[in-house]
């Protein structure tokens, strides 16, 4: 049995009612509710591909039930967003949360009717596929990294195309946006949100075009992070008039930075010394932006050693922080994308439908089987873990 699938035989019943009353407490009836925590339970319970008519094989055997989750994820139109909110909440509030990341996944899809579907290069299979791709926002703590929102990257293709967009019952709200929009997106719902607001962001930045937009959008909306960023990311020095250089080239100059010895556990688990820089950095003008101070944040280096990749930079709003604290919170930029490689067994790539709104129904259903098991495995850890004489 998968990794993720809980099997019927192991899942507590009284917890995953508590878990989908919870969760699914923003869903306005109560047929919705039912189909839900019956969505939810199958997702645990179905080993291999979660399609839906072996979902709803594992619900009941009578036809009604596929009918039922059909029109559930399809037809019916209940809003995600306070779902995903709620999920949001639940894991913070049992999963002693540490970072907000953001990572991608990739949908391979056949055909051309599914929403979202465009043929891209993928670096990591090293050819061009036909696929969906997604955008993430995962919440990383004790449990686990679970994704709480998603957001599909639609392209002109998709957004300009009326009879495509009906077709797929795209909202109009929805249009084409370049990938530092849709995390800024899903950092101005997390900003208005006080419970979550406070939790930093670790976000690898060196593939994303604009990323000084995404770092200047969190500072707005008075979010801490530190974000990785090419060493070519365009910056100025904080206290002197020069012209603009890559992050990589000013923190090279001497009097740019100032140097650090930080004693840290590698994955190894020994522990290895690393000499880290620090400088203070501006991040250069854009057009329209209101007039005012110009802002500085605090840049750190590690520069490349031996049996170590090449030079990493990092910009990050944490000026108070020591230097191994803000490379233990950069690290958790990485467990999106390792997350996303156990969200398979969630049925996250086994959407038939070709609808917008049935994909942002099923994705829901599938981050909050993934984060139910995360909560489930450690509630049995720490039952497994307590003294006998707190179990009688």
């Amino acid at each position: 049995m998968p990794s993720g699938t809980l099997g019927a035989t192991s899942i507590d019943t009284h917890e995953l009612r508590t878990f989908a009353e919870e969760v699914f407490e923003p869903l306005q009836r109560a047929d919705q509710r039912r189909w839900a925590h019956a969505y939810l339970g199958a997702l645990l319970c179905v080993p291999g591909k979660k399609t839906l008519q072996r979902l709803a094989k594992a619900v009941s055997p009578a036809p009604a039930a596929a009918h039922g989750l059909q029109q559930f994820i399809n037809a019916s139109p209940w809003d995600w967003g306070p779902v995903r909110r709620s999920l949001a909440h639940a894991v913070a509030s049992q999963g002693l949360p540490r970072a907000w990341t953001v990572a991608e996944l990739t949908i391979p899809k056949r055909g051309v009717h599914s929403v979202g579907v465009h043929r891209r290069f993928d670096a990591e299979l090293g050819r061009t596929v036909n696929c969906q791709l997604a955008m993430g926002l995962f919440l990383a703590a004790e449990i686990g990294c679970v994704p709480v929102n998603w957001d599909l990257l639609l392209g002109e293709s998709w957004c300009a195309d009326q009879e495509r967009r009906m077709r797929a019952r795209i909202p109009a709200s929805v249009t084409a946006r370049p990938v530092w929009r849709h995390i800024l997106d899903f950092a101005g719902d997390v900003a208005a949100n006080p419970c979550l607001a406070g939790i930093p962001w670790a976000l690898d930045l060196r593939r994303t075009a604009d990323a000084g937009a995404v770092v200047e959008g969190l500072t707005r909306r008075g979010l801490d992070f530190v974000c990785e960023v090419s060493a070519t990311e365009p910056v100025l020095p904080a206290s002197a008039v020069a012209p603009t250089a890559g992050l990589g080239e000013l923190m090279a100059r001497s009097h740019m930075r100032q140097p650090q010895v930080v004693v840290r556990q590698a994955a190894t688990g020994r522990l290895e010394r690393l000499t880290v820089h620090f400088g203070e950095v501006r991040l250069p003008g854009r057009t329209g932006e209101p007039a005012g101070a110009p802002r500085v944040y605090r840049a750190l280096a590690r520069p490349a050693g031996v049996g170590r990749q090449g030079a990493r930079y990092w910009i990050t709003s944490l000026a108070d922080w020591r230097a191994e604290e803000v490379l233990a919170l950069a690290r958790y930029a990485a467990a999106g994308e390792l997350a996303v490689r156990d969200l398979g067994h969630f049925g996250v790539q086994d959407f038939e439908g070709r609808s917008f709104p049935g994909w942002h129904h099923h994705m829901t259903m599938a981050s909050a089987a993934h984060a139910f098991a995360r909560l489930h495995a450690r509630g049995r850890a720490l039952a497994l873990a307590a003294p006998d004489s707190v179990c009688a």
